[in-house]
């Protein structure tokens, strides 16, 4: 389990920093710690691990490892070094945002899809919070340090964000989201036949076991086991083998969306990360085939756009709602299968 990321005064006496911090779940089986770092930590070389681990930089319940050390159920693993994390070491860059609404406690920004929100592994530039430090000053932090941000969407997810520019409006933000106060929907073309008109899918959502980029659905009550996630959705249009669904969150889990839809059988229309940049529905004839390269060429991301966003506003109470438009290329794909489903019996397919 991957803990939250510590404040940067969170240092211990040799004035370290903490990099990662991991609590073993209870069934983990004995595994060679630099094994199971490369499980959890993106882009990480065996190599590297087992120089950090030379180099007293692997803490396990406090106390220094080497590599070779066997992980045990609720083992406290700590990565620390002498630098500060990258994504700390924030530069502002002058990139345009696209502001919806803005006041003195708030703004509300339309995310172009492509654009990670905050800085992390591998993206340390170009980013919604290079951009909102350049524009904005003092922006207050949020518990993990990211200046401005009460939540976050993914990078290839469009659409939009409420960004906290005071300490009073950050906390009342913040606790809008945990108490699920806030109202938010969000527009996907998935694979298949959605049959049902509408429900809700509800599974605790946690890192997958195997593939440390992907998050998965845990069905049974075991602690630690992921956390609670709900999410209602609508059918809006059946387009033969995708469907156009609007999806509401009642929680707001890494991936909600794309895990629990994937998790009923309606992976998001290409979405690499998921497998839905393969062909999951549909026909073996060629010209299907093209039909479908098009679209992923056209939308060339999961096909997800936070479209509306409500909650009160931090001072005066009054309930917000805003909405924004679907992005050109979803709105191009959903057009290509209306004129696919409308033009194609898919019975005798």
């Amino acid at each position: 389990m991957i803990e939250n990321t510590p404040d940067l005064e969170d240092q211990n006496d040799d004035d370290l920093y903490e990099h990662y911090a991991f609590t073993a779940e209870k069934g983990q089986t004995p595994l060679r710690i630099d094994k199971y770092l490369m499980n959890f930590i993106e882009n990480a070389t065996r190599n590297k691990i087992q120089a950090a681990a030379k180099n007293g930089s692997i803490y396990v319940n406090d106390i220094p490892v080497k590599s070779n050390y066997k992980v045990k159920p609720f083992d406290k693993i700590r990565v620390l070094f002498e630098h500060p994390p990258h994504e700390y070491l924030l530069t502002p860059e002058d990139i345009p945002l696209d502001i919806v609404y803005e006041d003195d406690d708030l703004l509300v920004v339309n995310k172009e899809a492509g654009m990670v929100v905050h800085p992390g592994h591998g993206n340390y530039s170009g980013t919604l919070i290079n951009a909102l430090i350049f524009h904005f000053e003092n922006l207050p932090n949020n518990s993990s340090n990211r200046p401005g941000l009460v939540h976050r969407i993914d990078k290839d997810t469009s659409g939009l964000l409420v960004i906290a520019k005071t300490e009073a409006a950050m906390a009342n933000l913040s606790k809008q989201f945990f108490n699920k106060t806030s109202e938010r929907e969000y527009i996907a073309i998935v694979w298949g036949n959605v049959e049902a008109d509408e429900g809700t899918i509800e599974g605790n959502i946690g890192r997958h076991p195997k593939n440390r980029l992907q998050n998965t659905v845990y069905l049974d009550d075991v602690e630690g086991r992921g956390k609670p996630a709900v999410t209602h959705y609508k059918v809006i249009e059946r387009l033969g083998y995708v469907t156009l669904v609007s999806c509401k969150l009642e929680t707001g889990r890494t991936h909600q969306i794309r895990v629990h839809m994937k998790h009923i059988g309606h992976t998001l229309f290409n979405d690499a990360r998921y497998g839905g940049d393969k062909i999951l529905k549909g026909t073996t004839f060629t010209k299907y085939k093209q039909f479908v390269d098009n679209c992923f060429k056209i939308l060339p991301r999961q096909a997800l756009h936070a479209k509306t966003l409500g909650f009160e506003h931090p001072t005066t109470g009054e309930f917000m709602s805003f909405n924004s438009e679907v992005p050109q290329d979803m709105q191009e794909c959903i057009a290509k299968w209306q004129h696919y489903a409308k033009h194609k019996d898919m019975d005798q397919e």
